[in-house]
């Protein structure tokens, strides 16, 4: 691949609002009601996560499995669908997207997946059907948003016969080509689906790898995470990605009473590396937040549902010089950085 393809950008003095699976703290996750609020809201990018159908088609689902996000286990006409699967070495019972045609898909309908911490979202339940990727490309080219879109389980996928990058390659290029793709980050946890993209196809795509606090890829269980952040690791991700998606404790570790230690050096050395810095997930809620940024009445039943100063929380994170936050409640983050 060229230098062009890989060369970061200088950290920009403005951090781009990334919205995790849509305006998610608002919305049932990964339903175009999500993703258009966020749009609404002002982010710069809406991310979503996408998985294969029966028939090949890229669909939004943070998991192939959907029982946890739609009304399938209630749709008596599936209950032969149940089934156990192994995924990334974890087995689990359930519905999965790869066993649907799309028509089938999207006679379901979208349901809150944290209706304990967002009750107010599931007001919203059943309003919205499976989104594909082509729709949230066109409501890209219809509002501008960019698009950052997770591969998920690509090896798992690629081991039944599905390999996403040719549709979501083909999936670009009817949405534009090179222009379309000029508005968008694609991500992973897996290094080869990204280092392929760059090689499989005519289009310069800009990549993000992400990193979690503990693991490693599962297309390479000969390095962790941990060895990937050392200054020759992230040396080596910039060979193929413009972006290091990074959980937000490897900037703010918590402390043992869930306070914020001090930043850690990860986003200069990121940065001297040519990388841009995106973590995840930033969220409102008291559950999520150190405890000095939480609020409201401790004792009460509702209390981790309650919101925090999460502007306070984003603020910290620019102040730390990340080039943009991934986040549930992209307003939000918007009023933090203004």
């Amino acid at each position: 691949m060229s230098e062009t393809q890989t060369q970061a950008p200088a950290p920009t003095r403005r951090p781009v609002v990334i919205a995790h699976r849509g305006c998610s703290g608002e919305r049932p996750e990964h339903t175009m009601a999500a993703y258009r609020r966020a749009a609404e809201q002002g982010a710069d990018y809406v991310e979503l996560d996408v998985v294969m159908t029966l028939d090949d088609v890229l669909v939004c689902r943070h998991e192939n499995e959907l029982s946890g996000t739609t009304d399938v286990a209630a749709r008596t006409e599936f209950a032969a669908r149940r089934v156990q699967k192994t995924v990334d070495g974890v087995a689990a019972t359930g519905w999965w997207v790869e066993d649907f045609t799309l028509a089938e898909l999207k006679t379901l309908r979208c349901k809150e997946r944290l209706p304990q911490l967002r009750p107010a979202n599931v007001a919203f339940d059943g309003q919205d059907t499976i989104a594909t990727f082509a729709e949230v490309l066109a409501l890209s080219a219809e509002t501008n948003i960019g698009v950052y879109c997770e591969l998920k389980h690509p090896s798992y996928l690629r081991g039944i016969g599905k390999d996403p990058l040719p549709p979501l390659i083909a999936d670009v290029h009817a949405a534009g080509g090179q222009s379309m793709a000029d508005k968008m980050f694609v991500q992973s946890f897996e290094i080869g689906a990204l280092v392929t993209l760059t090689q499989m196809s005519s289009i310069r795509w800009s990549c993000t790898q992400l990193v979690s606090i503990d693991g490693g890829p599962v297309d390479r269980p000969d390095l962790t995470y941990a060895q990937m952040l050392t200054d020759g690791g992230l040396r080596d991700i910039a060979t193929y990605a413009r972006g290091l998606g990074a959980d937000n404790v490897l900037i703010f570790p918590r402390n043992n009473d869930l306070s914020r230690a001090p930043a850690t050096d990860l986003v200069a050395r990121a940065h001297a590396a040519g990388l841009v810095v995106h973590p995840w997930t930033l969220r409102a809620e008291n559950f999520f937040l150190p405890p000095n940024l939480r609020r409201g009445d401790a004792n009460a039943p509702n209390y981790l549902q309650l919101h925090g100063d999460a502007e306070a929380d984003a603020r910290e994170f620019y102040a730390a010089g990340v080039d943009g936050v991934i986040t549930d409640f992209p307003a939000t983050a918007v009023a933090a950085r203004a």
